[in-house]
């Protein structure tokens, strides 16, 4: 999962680099645009998708292929769905940015670029969803495979469509390895359905009711919110940093900072899928102390690379810096920001491991509820009195970040401290739609059990 995810963040990396031959107007433009992608497109897409973890993952526990059919289908068609309205705004990219006060020059170079991007909508309507249906299984070995040879692909396309149609082809690249990794995800499933004997024969595909519609929206919508506020929470960052008195140097300093957190967020997404993949499963197995010792487990395992992590940037904070830019002002601007970053990547990793927690719960909500407390009510206003009122600058909005994340565990730390495990599980069995019958008989089991989560 991590080195399927370095590999998706490396293509970013690429293609940045790619834009950033063409020219200035082009780095400015593509990276504008590609900002306007990932907070309206593909943040919403990968929030969406995020529901399939809950319900996927418990279906394989509870051995419920029907269920894992029909779900794969049915996230599929609600994403492909959601892109129509997407795109539509996509196409009128540079007109929104001028309202808000972008230049027309780069406005019109990004609604290019994004113009050419649209196809990837479609592409991670499928994406998505095929990634999260194997990874529920406990399958990550072929996405990570098909992502390092789209990785392999990727450079090669950028220089051919590059020097033919330019910016478009650079645009026209990112959707291009996406596609191959979509075939080679698109074939396994396909082998590995034949393999397994009866998969095909489970049929589930088209078993779709009214209920099942309504209760994947609302998982979906926790989910999306949930992804949606904790990206967008960043990019608001941004701009509020293009704010500051010594805005060019500050957005230099934090578009570095920033760089490293997006190696390190690789590690943390993984660790929120696998912890939400262990615990489904368990709670779809029925097997409640299972779950519970996966989330304590992994919140352990959190918090530990919580430290490497943040002991890893105040390490690289001497030569980080350096690599991107030689304006010693950036450089030292880099060196004591890494440093406040360190201190919140040290809370970060136990929060993504607590995301995945209630996810694998099938209670997203929760998620959101602690992210709307902790990013908006409290990170960005006190972020705002910190570098605008007490003019701490850049400073001040990492301590307002800071502020919101620690608020943001200790609220799902509490709501994690009160799941009753046993009574999860038996909800599990109720949500696959399995084991009817042995849940109305474990009735008293179910009493027990949650007498016996109290005192642990």
């Amino acid at each position: 999962m991590v080195l399927m995810n370095l590999a998706w963040f490396a293509k970013t990396a690429i293609t940045t680099a790619f834009l950033g031959r063409l020219g200035e107007l082009s780095l400015a433009g593509g990276a504008l645009g590609f900002t306007f992608a990932n907070v309206t497109g593909f943040s919403v897409l990968n929030g969406l998708s995020g529901a399939m973890e809950p319900i996927c993952g418990q279906a394989h526990g509870a051995k419920n292929v029907r269920l894992l059919h029909k779900t794969l289908l049915m996230t599929i068609i609600l994403l492909l769905l959601v892109t129509i309205p997407v795109t539509f705004m996509w196409l009128h990219i540079d007109k929104i940015l001028i309202h808000f006060g972008q230049q027309q020059e780069i406005s019109t170079v990004a609604g290019t670029f994004v113009y050419y991007l649209v196809p990837d909508l479609f592409v991670m309507s499928f994406l998505c969803p095929l990634k999260a249906y194997l990874s529920s299984q406990s399958i990550t070995l072929p996405t990570m495979f098909s992502s390092g040879v789209a990785l392999a692909f990727h450079v090669p396309v950028n220089i051919v469509l590059s020097k033919t149609m330019g910016l478009k082809g650079v645009s026209m690249a990112v959707w291009i390895t996406d596609l191959i990794v979509v075939a080679l995800l698109a074939i396994y499933v396909v082998i590995l359905e034949n393999r397994m004997e009866t998969a095909w024969k489970e049929g589930g595909w088209w078993d779709q009711s009214f209920m099942d519609w309504i209760r994947l929206i609302k998982l979906c919508g926790s989910c999306c919110l949930n992804t949606c506020m904790e990206w967008w929470c960043y990019e608001i960052l941004v701009l509020l940093t293009g704010h500051l008195a010594n805005a060019k140097q500050a957005l230099g300093v934090l578009t570095i900072v920033l760089n490293f957190d997006y190696l390190l967020f690789s590690v943390m997404l993984s660790l929120a899928t696998c912890v939400s993949t262990r615990v489904s499963n368990e709670l779809g197995a029925n097997e409640a102390d299972r779950a519970y010792r996966s989330a304590r487990v992994s919140l352990g395992i959190g918090f530990i690379a919580g430290c490497t992590g943040s002991l890893v940037m105040v390490a690289a904070r001497g030569v980080w810096g350096q690599v991107f830019s030689h304006d010693r002002g950036i450089i030292k601007g880099v060196k004591k920001t890494m440093l406040l970053m360190a201190l919140v990547e040290l809370f970060n990793f136990p929060l993504a491991v607590c995301g995945g927690i209630v996810r694998g719960t099938a209670r997203p909500w929760l998620g959101m509820y602690a992210s709307l407390g902790g990013f908006y009510f409290l990170a960005l206003p006190l972020g705002v009195v910190f570098a605008f009122k007490l003019r701490l600058g850049l400073v001040g909005l990492f301590f307002g970040l800071l502020t919101g994340i620690v608020a943001c565990l200790s609220l799902l730390l509490v709501f994690i401290a009160r799941i009753k495990w046993v009574e999860e599980a038996a909800k599990a069995q109720i949500l696959t739609s399995y084991g009817v019958k042995e849940v109305a008989c474990n009735v008293a089991e179910i009493q027990i059990g949650a007498g016996e989560n109290d005192k642990v």
